[in-house]
């Protein structure tokens, strides 16, 4: 517990468990996305999944990470829709 509070004084917080998560599930569909494509020449699928993948690098709020996931997953399920 003493290191946790040392790095709290810091200002620095260990992220949550619906944090982790988040990371963990955009980052599994970004790397899908980009995958895809790139198979299929597909440069707006495959930028999508790159910015899945990286965004939670910027955003420290567990809100805002849902909801710029849900955002570009959903923006990623509109374009490969049409």
């Amino acid at each position: 517990m003493e290191v946790i509070d040392t790095l709290q004084d810091m200002g620095i917080e260990l992220p949550g468990t619906a944090y982790l998560i988040g990371v963990l599930v955009f980052g599994i569909v970004g790397m899908v996305a980009f995958w895809k494509g790139r198979k299929l020449r597909r440069p707006r699928m495959k930028w999508l999944g790159v910015a899945l993948m990286l965004y939670p690098y910027l955003v420290w709020n567990t809100m805002l990470l849902y909801v710029v996931g849900v955002a570009l997953c959903l923006a990623l399920w509109t374009y490969r829709r049409s």
